[in-house]
């Protein structure tokens, strides 16, 4: 005869004569499971996609459910695990007693055939990832707030039934963690270039390897080694007529200019030349400051990657450098971004190539005000050598 398959703990309240009240009970607690799958694996999608301003209000709030979702998320690995054993637990559960149902049901003899078996097989997975998991994580990713509020009871009571397993669980991951991390290897910045230099071959023009070693240096660059500095800054005075302004933007031909009040370190906007078009004919009075654009100021040190996202969130091309005194350092533009990849971009506007005199083998002579950037791109040497 062979042993039980079935937990006899689970089962001691089901009656083995497989009348009405059996399957009712068998039935009751598999609906009460699957709820409780469903809650479980809601809370999982609901707790840990909470964003950081609703953190900060549950932190902040007096509630008792507020505090007990608040307190949860302070120990997210914790939590997580919690989460996934119960789930399992839950789950696994069900399918024992979906199984033993079935033989109430179809009778012992029933039970291995192929029908039985792809039922039990395909008609289980179907009921707990659609109704425990799909359906449950979906309203939960929409209502996460509410949800965490509501399973936080739950979840806490479970935190303590699974705690010591919990623990375990987490030592076992946390010496795997140090196991990945000590073979882990990073590479920088200088050993991605010795790679390009190793990889590449004739074939490859100098234009395309400059246009990599850009892309392996883009995050690394600052906007400090890309403006154009405060003295080659071309900007106008607010005390400007409209007469004199139009003789300066037409002798210099930028189609954005930064407009400044007494002096360079108080930027009050920059002009776009397009919103003069329209009043061209406007006499020397005309209030042309009123058509200034609100000025995006940056610091010196900031990473030319990351104030690329900012121009595409901003939807602008120009930005003022300053120090940390507030004062103006200088200009970048997007321009100078991408040519921190493209290399040169030049229009009939731009200055020629950086003009220097080759006295020897050894010895330069360069313009005082010529960049550490175009001169280690004359050289073809790392920038970061000078940092």
């Amino acid at each position: 005869m062979d042993p039980d398959p079935y937990p006899i703990p689970l089962l001691l309240l089901i009656d083995p004569a497989a009348n009405a009240s059996t399957y009712f009970l068998v039935g009751g607690i598999l609906i009460i499971l699957l709820l409780l799958s469903a809650l479980l694996a809601g809370s999982e999608v609901a707790f840990f996609s909470l964003n950081a301003d609703q953190r900060t209000s549950l932190r902040e709030s007096e509630g008792a459910s507020e505090k007990a979702v608040s307190h949860l998320l302070e120990r997210p690995q914790q939590l997580l695990a919690t989460l996934l054993i119960a789930i399992n637990f839950v789950n696994i559960i069900f399918i024992t007693l979906a199984n033993y149902l079935t033989e109430l049901v179809l009778g012992p003899q029933s039970m291995g055939t192929l029908l039985v078996t792809l039922f039990l097989l395909f008609g289980v997975t179907f009921i707990i990832t659609f109704f425990g998991e799909l359906i449950p994580k979906v309203w939960a990713q929409q209502n996460n707030l509410n949800f965490a509020r509501y399973t936080a009871p739950l979840i806490h009571f479970f935190t303590f039934i699974f705690s010591p397993l919990s623990k375990v669980l987490l030592g076992l991951s946390g010496l795997i963690e140090k196991k990945i991390k000590r073979k882990s290897y990073t590479l920088t910045t200088h050993e991605l270039n010795q790679a390009l230099e190793i990889t590449t071959d004739e074939n490859t023009s100098e234009m395309e390897k400059d246009i990599l070693r850009g892309i392996l240096n883009f995050g690394n660059t600052s906007v400090k080694s890309v403006m154009k500095a405060r003295r080659d800054i071309m900007a106008l005075d607010t005390d400007m007529d409209f007469h004199e302004l139009m003789d300066k933007v037409n002798k210099n031909g930028y189609s954005r200019i930064p407009v400044y009040t007494e002096t360079i370190d108080k930027i009050e906007g920059i002009l776009y030349i397009k919103d003069l078009l329209k009043d061209i004919d406007q006499d020397e009075n005309f209030d042309w400051v009123s058509l200034l654009h609100q000025p995006f100021f940056v610091p010196e040190n900031k990473k030319i990657d990351d104030l690329l996202y900012d121009f595409q969130e901003k939807r602008v091309h120009m930005a003022i450098v300053v120090n940390e005194y507030g004062e103006t350092e200088g200009l970048v533009t997007m321009e100078d971004i991408i040519e921190e990849i493209l290399g040169e971009i030049n229009d009939e506007f731009d200055d020629e190539e950086v003009d220097y005199k080759k006295l020897d083998e050894h010895n330069y002579i360069f313009e005082a005000k010529t960049s550490l950037n175009d001169f280690s791109k004359i050289f073809d040497v790392d920038v970061t050598h000078f940092e």
